[in-house]
């Protein structure tokens, strides 16, 4: 039996690995005042937790890319998903800080691995016109994922177990509600495996596979590279590009980042939401939906007219850093509404750079090494994250009346006189910054001479 279409197929699996990725991981920010409250945890000790999994995650994409290179695509990715959704459920029985700071480590050391094998899947399973629209797709089922979050998790945490499921009560007792929604969210992940290990392999292995779709996918840069060894550590590390779009990504991703930890907190704390409204969330994620989808749309629409892809990806970028200034306008809006309608705008902007610069990157690297550079482009983005944290948690809890912290005492001697300055300014001054590094990074991109390059053989 062939399956038309089935590069769709494979992109609808890994949209749906993205889902549970997001789902997995916004389940904590969704839930996040009221497990700070029966685990003692104050802003500082949230963003700890936080930066505790982007470490995690900045380490797993040095190690994961290498090793999806190594295992292939379906091996590896299916290894990933076992791992964060079994952190995942660890989730469910912490007792404090430091537990759930190693959940959530736990946590990123898994959910990291999926992004370098959806970019090699992709690479595996569509010509270059497609590949942007493919990423943006997979990408959009981590918008679903953070849109489901709040409304799987909350509904979850708030439900009556003593009257409906008083067992419940006897294994988890205090916060029985947030710990199952931890429990339950981590369970879908081995439900996803069994299409997953019976769909994917290389198109050339797939007795599903039209021979039409099979020269489609092999059509031109497709094929460049296939059969050819893996470059090592030091020819990657080598290879301008990679530092050029790792630059940018630890430039430009800090912006998602503060939309997925940060934004509901400042919706609480300085727009009055309690947690039941703080599902006005899926706006923020609905538009980053759409900006992934015409995004990839837009830069494939560029390529089918001629453009060569580095060109179209950054022709749609340059259009994204125009709008991102927009982003201080946030904070000093009077009104919600008017705060979500630029908060959508700027979201829509920033998700659409984001999946350009990763079809960047697999138009530049081989298909033979596009994990192991795919990871250290993406370390760079959680890099981006933690000093996002750093700065966000100092900027709105002010001086600490606590002892350092374990991550507090390792930066302060780094970054300390910043921190220092903007210590208790509030959001704003992060608004404020929002605006200036999309185009930051663009001059970066530009003047490193990228729009020059094209795929080595």
């Amino acid at each position: 039996m062939k399956i038309r279409g089935l590069r769709w197929w494979i992109v609808v699996l890994v949209f749906l690995a993205a889902v549970l990725n997001y789902v997995d991981r916004q389940t904590l920010s969704a839930l996040a005042p009221t497990v700070q409250a029966d685990l003692g945890m104050d802003e500082r000790d949230y963003a700890n937790v936080v930066n505790l999994f982007l470490l995690a995650y900045t380490f797993a994409y040095l190690v994961s890319g290498k090793l999806v290179d190594r295992l292939g695509t379906r091996a590896g990715t299916a290894a990933f998903v076992i791992w964060w959704s079994l952190a995942n459920m660890a989730t469910a029985w912490v007792q404090g800080l430091r537990s759930m700071g190693a959940c959530r480590f736990l946590l990123g050391l898994g959910e990291a691995g999926v992004w370098p094998a959806a970019s090699k899947a992709v690479s595996e399973w569509f010509p270059s016109r497609e590949r942007a629209l493919a990423i943006g797709l997979y990408t959009m089922g981590a918008m679903v994922g953070a849109v489901l979050a709040p409304h799987i998790a909350i509904p979850l945490a708030k439900f009556d177990y003593a009257a409906e499921f008083p067992a419940a009560l006897a294994w988890f007792e205090t916060g029985t509600g947030w710990r199952i929604a931890f429990l339950v969210t981590g369970l879908a992940g081995f439900v996803w495996l069994l299409p997953w290990l019976l769909l994917y392999c290389k198109p050339r292995e797939s007795a599903l596979l039209t021979a039409g779709e099979l020269s489609l996918i092999e059509d031109g840069e497709a094929s460049v590279g296939e059969g050819k060894p893996p470059w090592s550590w030091g020819r990657v590390l080598a290879y301008p590009p990679v530092w050029l779009l790792l630059l940018g990504r630890l430039l430009t991703d800090p912006v998602w980042y503060f939309y997925q930890f940060w934004f509901a907190k400042y919706l609480s704390s300085e727009r009055g939401l309690v947690q039941a409204e703080l599902t006005v969330t899926w706006q923020v994620y609905a538009a980053a939906g759409a900006g992934s989808l015409a995004g990839g749309w837009l830069s494939g629409w560029l390529v089918k007219k001629g453009i060569s892809p580095v060109s179209a990806r950054l022709r749609v970028m340059l259009g994204c850093a125009t709008i991102m200034p927009l982003s201080p306008l946030i904070a000093q809006a009077g009104g919600l509404p008017t705060a979500l309608t630029l908060t959508v705008c700027a979201v829509f902007a920033a998700l659409a750079w984001l999946i350009n610069i990763s079809a960047l990157v697999v138009d530049l690297v081989p298909k033979h090494s596009l994990g192991t550079a795919f990871g250290i482009v993406a370390a760079g983005s959680t890099l981006g994250g933690i000093a996002m944290n750093l700065l966000v948690a100092t900027m709105v809890a002010g001086p600490s009346t606590k002892p350092p912290g374990f991550l507090d005492q390792a930066v302060q001697g780094v970054v300390g006189p910043l921190l220092d300055a903007v210590a208790g300014k509030g959001y704003g001054p992060w608004f404020l910054a929002m605006a200036f590094l999309h185009p930051l990074a663009f001059l970066l991109l530009w003047t490193g001479g990228l729009h020059r390059r094209a795929l080595p053989t």
